[in-house]
């Protein structure tokens, strides 16, 4: 077994390091191998890399949805006790934020320009992504219908970087902590 091992090792080693090509070519022919460069060394103990933390783009939204437009803190406040005028002057200042902030990182512009309820042709060959057909839907493209809803587009995605330590990659919003 031991020997077949090393045969895949030297047939490897052949195949993609040109250092054990020739000194593989050296032992068939008799002569003796000289070592490269790197082996003559000694070899430099590199510490393994740590691995990088990693945060989803989904978690850097709502981070950013939360820092900037308290996005999570409105959907998870208890609403009981709170009168609809309450609630309606809080949702009016969230939803400015936020929209604010998917305005500044998505750029976001109707997929079509046509008006709501306006007749739309949908073309031959149409890309299932960019239109859902809806109610009686019968045959073959071209279609002719109801723009029920324009669809939306990023012009762009541009989420902020996180650098922050493994142990807050999940973290949405730090606590705060007021000093006197």
């Amino acid at each position: 077994m031991r020997r077949i091992i090393l045969a895949f090792r030297v047939f490897f080693g052949v195949l993609f390091q040109s250092a054990t090509a020739e000194a593989v070519t050296a032992l068939l022919e008799g002569k003796k191998p000289t070592p490269p460069e790197e082996v003559k060394k000694k070899p430099k103990t590199v510490p393994p890399a740590k691995p990088e933390a990693v945060r989803s783009e989904a978690l850097a939204l709502l981070a950013t949805l939360q820092r900037e437009a308290r996005f999570v803190d409105f959907l998870m406040e208890p609403l009981e006790g709170y009168a609809d005028a309450q609630i309606g002057a809080v949702a009016r200042d969230v939803h400015r934020d936020c929209g604010k902030v998917i305005a500044r990182l998505f750029a976001l512009e109707p997929l079509v320009a046509d008006e709501e309820n306006a007749e739309v042709d949908v073309p031959a060959g149409f890309d299932p992504g960019c239109y859902r057909l809806t109610g009686n839907v019968v045959g073959e493209a071209p279609f002719r219908g109801r723009l029920a809803h324009h669809g939306w587009k990023a012009q762009k995605c541009e989420l902020p970087t996180w650098s922050g330590k493994p142990s807050a990659a999940r973290v949405v919003a730090p606590a705060e902590v007021e000093l006197s």
